[in-house]
């Protein structure tokens, strides 16, 4: 399998199909119109044919990890949300409250976020884009410096930059 970082653009994402995307903060990846709040028909996202609206081919409407659990596709393209982060030695766990990120406070959070991404991040049978998006100077709640750590730890880890 290929695997691959995308920290941007975003135009990008537009070629490739079928797309599998990540849990909460769902509200914060809307700026990249990416809007995991839509409930996806698994069989006409899965199965259609690529000119079908409702086809992961057609890349409009993406899925959860609940809603891949278990599948496997050839292509996929996960997207870090900011409830993971890396600090360069371990893991910090965060949730998006109103305006703002907040540190994960219950104790169960954090195994259900790297399951999260676990589940995401073995999805693909032939090759996976993972696209860590650029962070925003002025909005707090996406911080270009979280993003950067996570795609500095995947191509440490020797995952190539697209």
């Amino acid at each position: 399998m290929s695997l691959g970082v995308v920290l941007c653009p975003l135009w990008l994402l537009s070629s490739v199909s079928p797309a599998s995307w990540p849990p909460l903060p769902r509200e914060r990846l809307k700026p990249h119109a990416i809007d995991i709040r839509v409930n996806i028909d698994p069989v006409h996202w899965f199965l259609s044919p690529p000119r079908d609206t409702r086809s992961s081919l057609y890349l409009e409407d993406a899925a959860t990890e609940f809603q891949v659990q278990g599948l496997e596709l050839d292509w996929t393209i996960v997207t870090w949300a900011a409830d993971l982060w890396w600090r360069g030695s371990d893991w910090s766990y965060h949730n998006f409250r109103g305006a703002k990120c907040t540190d994960v406070k219950k104790p169960e959070r954090p195994r259900y976020l790297k399951n999260a991404y676990r589940v995401l991040l073995t999805r693909a049978r032939q090759w996976m884009v993972i696209f860590v998006p650029p962070g925003a100077k002025r909005d707090k709640t996406r911080i270009a410096g979280f993003y950067h750590r996570v795609s500095r730890y995947l191509t440490d880890l020797g995952v190539p930059q697209v």
